[in-house]
């Protein structure tokens, strides 16, 4: 009798979890992760799956920024003022830096695809939609304070107070150890960890601090994290 593979893992690890809410993406990203744990994979080449991981990257980060630059115009016609500008290129280079840091890194690799780093990077795509969704229109990578918005406190805001860069974090570690770039996700996940908490962060709560004791103290709203 031919068994499906991952049959014998419980339905909850398999199924989207009620508590998420209808906001919560419905992709199969989280049953591939679970599966791609617990069962039987091809024994793939790192330096196959490199390239095949930047496009993925490239495209997605270049739809992301089509999307952040429409947002901004809506923010900005609304009123919204910026913080932050002058760290802004920072991010800007490090994630293409990142992506091309894997793979060059991932290319010279002699080992196997690791599966388990794989399966946290598609675990991190989920959660990274249901942020942008959650946020709609105040999602952006810069810092932006929309006048007369609330404070966005539903989907992953429930649980994190930044989910955004939760992702982020996430993605920096396991996307280069999926591929055998130790060296890259070592390098990259300090750096990036110490641009977001000492740099950052702290700029995006100080305008959320200003615009909570301004003429709107009883509503903030912030996109970003």
């Amino acid at each position: 009798m031919e068994v499906r593979p991952g049959a014998w893992l419980p339905d909850f690890l398999l199924t989207w979890p009620e508590w998420a809410g209808s906001d919560w993406p419905r992709s199969s990203c989280v049953g591939l992760a679970v599966q791609t744990l617990f069962c039987k994979l091809p024994d793939v080449k790192a330096r196959t799956l490199a390239p095949l991981l930047f496009g993925f990257l490239t495209v997605q980060r270049l739809l992301e920024l089509r999307l952040a630059r429409a947002n901004e115009r809506w923010a900005r016609q609304h009123g919204a003022t910026e913080s932050g500008q002058e760290h802004y290129p920072l991010f800007f280079v490090l994630h293409p830096a990142w992506m091309l840091a894997t793979l060059l890194e991932g290319r010279r690799a002699r080992g196997r695809v690791n599966w388990a780093a794989f399966a946290l990077f598609m675990l991190a795509q989920p959660l990274r939609a249901w942020v942008i969704r959650t946020l709609g229109r105040y999602w952006n990578t810069r810092i932006l304070i929309v006048p007369g918005g609330e404070r966005v406190r539903r989907g992953p805001f429930r649980f994190l107070r930044h989910p955004n860069y939760t992702v982020v974090t996430l993605e920096m570690a396991a996307a280069p150890l999926s591929v055998g770039a130790w060296r890259t996700a070592i390098a990259f996940s300090l750096l990036n960890a110490a641009l977001l908490l000492l740099i950052r962060i702290p700029a995006e709560e100080r305008a959320l601090r200003a615009y909570q004791e301004g003429p709107w103290r009883e509503t903030a709203a912030a996109a970003g994290g």
